[in-house]
């Protein structure tokens, strides 16, 4: 996505290296208004977070968002789950991933487009040690070849 009104706030890193991404997909999420301005100024984390199906609607569990220090009665709290916005088809295929065994919901990213905040959720399953070790070695391969043929080109 390299739209010009997308403003990232947060990345999963870690889910690229712990999961094969399956199949990606935007969702809206419901937030308070001190969540959406906490986000603005990029105090958010998806560190350990995933998202999980419960009477048919969709939640994301364990994102924190820091708390607005401007607003003080009216906080939200860090962790609390956020409802994920999707349209019934893609909810119908999350809960059928979901059942599938070793398949997880895990969210990448939260950013903002066209100043809607949006998680991008994909479905993933988990790689084993030696997956890790493999993927690894493929990319340090890949940045030996490329620097390898940065100096054949000077």
């Amino acid at each position: 996505m390299t739209d010009n009104n997308i403003k990232i706030v947060c990345q999963n890193k870690k889910a690229r290296h712990d999961y094969f991404i399956e199949e990606t997909m935007e969702a809206g999420i419901a937030l308070m208004g001190t969540e959406v301005k906490a986000l603005r100024e990029s105090r958010a984390s998806l560190l350990d977070a995933y998202a999980w199906v419960e009477r048919n609607e969709v939640y994301l569990y364990n994102c924190h968002i820091s708390p607005y220090t401007p607003a003080t009665q009216f906080n939200h709290d860090p962790m609390r789950k956020r409802k994920l916005l999707l349209h019934r088809k893609e909810i119908n295929r999350l809960i059928g991933a979901s059942q599938e065994k070793g398949c997880s919901l895990i969210p990448l990213k939260i950013y903002f487009k066209g100043g809607i905040a949006k998680v991008e959720l994909s479905i993933a399953k988990g790689k084993k040690q030696h997956d890790k070790r493999e993927t690894i070695k493929k990319r340090d391969a890949d940045r030996e070849i490329r620097k390898a043929m940065k100096g054949d080109l000077k």
